[in-house]
């Protein structure tokens, strides 16, 4: 009854002992002798100027969030273009169509709109 279960769980609880095995031996082979230097907090081979408390530029969050979106975009447009140029053929591959241009169509709005407000100039 619960055979089709059986090969998930025995591959769940190799990778659990596997991970937990590696975490432990890296943790007991590891050496380990800390000093002052390497305590210190570290940034791209510099030591921090500053504290680490700082105030970033809204325009900071707001580049990045730019980023998230049109980066999500392209997520989309992989999968689409994969069934409408895969030699899909049916009723549904003009609604396809028409569905992927009009969420092109939001996003260019939204891009010129983002662009027009100046939150792609870096001061």
């Amino acid at each position: 009854m619960n055979q089709p279960y059986l090969s998930f769980l025995l591959l769940l609880g190799f990778v659990v002992l596997n991970a937990g095995g590696l975490i432990g031996l890296s943790h007991l082979l590891s050496p380990h002798k800390p000093t002052a230097v390497k305590q210190a907090p570290y940034e791209s081979g510099m030591p921090p100027l500053g504290s680490a408390h700082e105030r970033f530029s809204v325009k900071f969050y707001l580049v990045a969030m730019l980023f998230i979106v049109f980066d999500i975009e392209t997520v989309f447009l992989i999968p689409w273009g994969t069934i409408f140029f895969g030699g899909g053929t049916g009723p549904g591959m003009g609604f396809l169509l028409v569905e992927m241009l009009v969420f092109i169509l939001i996003l260019a709005v939204g891009y010129v709109y983002v662009w027009k407000r100046g939150a792609l100039q870096w001061d």
